[in-house]
């Protein structure tokens, strides 16, 4: 039988769910009107006080009726013509992967643009993600991708439980989802969908947490429950780690049937085990509620559950650690908490997992140049 959980504060077990704003002053470019940067990104940065100076999206009327949502001063004409504003210091990016790289390559080129904000998938090809990535060396100017999981509040907090070794050695990790979210319009015009689109998440989280993968195998099928042509819609990856750690991370997008009266039953869980304790726990988007965590350590809990909480949700919240990390880089010098170089590790890992769809093995890490 289990025992009660103890909930506090996350505070009371000595972590930090949400980022510490060190960094305000840089102001912004947002490129982009879509959810994702309306409902997001610009409303992550009015709760921290980023400035964002100007907007511009690929139709005019929808990046004004943002920049009349969140008060921003200037809506240009295009991407381009944002781009050229000699106001803007970072580029927030929220635009399709085939369309991004040209406007980072652009951006690069400007004096005045010292950092690139872009999203995930950073290109359509991993050898593209390292050209970027070469070409951002070269210009000596930041360029980050939005791998917005890593600030997760549940993630975050578990990330440093196993810094301190609250748990012991880690030895198993899992990710299950069972939610429907919100696919761009864009990728039907893709022939790749979860893994790339959705997995990408859990991948990176894992990377995060655990270091470098060796190999991974990844399974998957079409869905009949999405209506566009796509090659991997449920999928599910095996990953072994460099310290040892095998991990599984499975996304079902839809989550069950959906029609009118049927009771769906989204969640995504993560679990992770190690040799002095265990850790569970949830991420809130699907029902829109915090994350949430719970764990039992035979050395910080005497082996009894706590459940620290919070009020703050990975959406939108999040977001203001993804651009905070940037603007503390600018202020401070250092690399960002969220380089590109990073990132295409986590896109290699991709790739990794859409060979062994196509050769049905496990493909691992070292077969590709990086």
């Amino acid at each position: 039988m289990t025992s009660a959980v103890m909930e506090q504060t996350a505070e009371a077990f000595d972590l930090e769910p949400d980022v510490r704003v060190r960094s305000r002053s840089h102001p912004i470019g947002a490129i982009g009107a879509g959810a994702i940067m309306a409902e997001q990104h610009l409303e992550a940065y009015r709760l921290a006080g980023f400035p964002v100076v100007a907007i511009a999206s690929r139709t005019r009327a929808n990046a004004a009726a943002v920049a009349e949502r969140y008060g921003i001063e200037t809506v240009h004409e295009s991407p381009r013509d944002l781009i050229l504003d000699p106001r803007v210091e970072i580029l927030d990016i929220a635009f399709p992967p085939d369309q991004q790289p040209e406007l980072i390559r652009l951006a690069l080129a400007q004096p005045h643009i010292s950092a690139v904000l872009a999203q995930k998938p950073l290109a359509l090809s991993l050898d593209e993600a390292i050209a970027l990535r070469d070409e951002a060396a070269a210009a000596g100017k930041i360029l980050s991708v939005n791998q917005n999981m890593r600030y997760d509040q549940s993630i975050r907090s578990v990330k440093q439980l196993l810094e301190r070794g609250a748990l012991g050695e880690p030895v198993f990790a899992a990710i299950d989802m069972h939610a429907v979210p919100h696919w761009q319009t864009f990728l039907t015009e893709y022939d790749r969908l979860t893994l790339a689109n959705m997995s990408v998440h859990h991948l990176d989280a894992l990377r995060y947490l655990f270091g470098e993968p060796t190999e991974i195998y990844t399974a998957g099928r079409p869905d009949p429950r999405t209506e566009f042509a796509h090659t991997d819609g449920i999928v599910a990856s095996t990953l072994k780690f460099e310290n040892g750690v095998l991990a599984v991370s499975r996304e079902d997008v839809w989550g069950g049937p959906r029609q009118e009266g049927y009771d769906s039953d989204f969640f995504i869980s993560w679990r992770i085990e190690g040799t002095a304790g265990v850790a569970r726990g949830t991420i809130g988007w699907p029902n829109g509620a915090p994350s949430t965590i719970s764990y039992a350590s035979a050395h910080e809990t005497n082996g009894e559950w706590v459940s620290p909480t919070w009020d703050t949700h990975w959406f939108p919240h999040a977001f203001i650690g993804v651009m905070e990390q940037v603007q503390h880089a600018l202020d401070s010098g250092q690399p960002p908490a969220l380089t590109v170089a990073d990132n295409v590790r986590t896109m290699a890992l991709v790739e990794a997992g859409y060979r062994s769809l196509d050769e049905h093995r496990a493909v691992r890490l070292d077969e590709f140049a990086l």
